[in-house]
């Protein structure tokens, strides 16, 4: 018993450091999504180009696309966009994006000035969409396929490693099982 008690602040501090280990090698952009499996959530929110022209789901359905919530007072949106401009112009996706919580005249004038890489814009005004979502911040990236529904969810910036490595195999394996039916 007493040898026990001496080498109990021992057992301690390995299980700890243990743990500790186990922690640092969980990867801190990977939250995982309520919505996964899910329906992209429903909404009717103006178009950021027009706001005479409602958006809705339906909108963003019929094909694989990436849904990508972004925003001009987010300094990782602004590293992100040359990547996102590159994936529109070079590979045969759709992005759809969700203009979140920002200001419309901003935002024109943001992708006026850096280029557009999206199919179609959302203006979230008010940040609804984003909240049905589950948005922790800008950016965030969905992963949707044909139906409508969230298959994966990126949080932070897109870019080459995360398009190669990631992103791009998820768009084949999806658009595969599309065409099995």
């Amino acid at each position: 018993m007493k040898r026990l008690k001496l080498f109990l602040p021992l057992i301690i501090f390995v299980a700890l450091g243990g743990l500790l280990l186990k922690g640092l090698e969980l990867d801190p952009n990977e939250m995982p999504s309520a919505l996964i499996d899910k329906e992209l959530p429903t909404f009717r929110l103006p178009s950021l180009e027009n706001p005479e022209i409602m958006l809705e789901r339906n909108h963003l359905l019929g094909q694989v696309a990436l849904v990508n919530v972004w925003a001009t007072w987010c300094p990782s949106c602004r590293a992100e966009h040359p990547y996102l401009m590159q994936i529109s112009e070079q590979e045969n996706i759709p992005i759809y994006g969700v203009d979140y919580k920002d200001v419309r005249k901003d935002a024109q004038q943001w992708l006026r000035k850096l280029g557009d890489p999206y199919a179609v814009n959302v203006f979230d005004e008010q940040g609804k969409l984003g909240i049905d979502l589950g948005v922790f911040g800008a950016p965030e990236t969905y992963l949707i396929d044909h139906k409508g529904v969230i298959r994966y969810k990126h949080i932070g910036v897109v870019d080459d490693q995360v398009w190669l490595n990631l992103l791009k195999p998820l768009v084949e394996q999806l658009r595969a099982e599309a065409s099995q039916g």
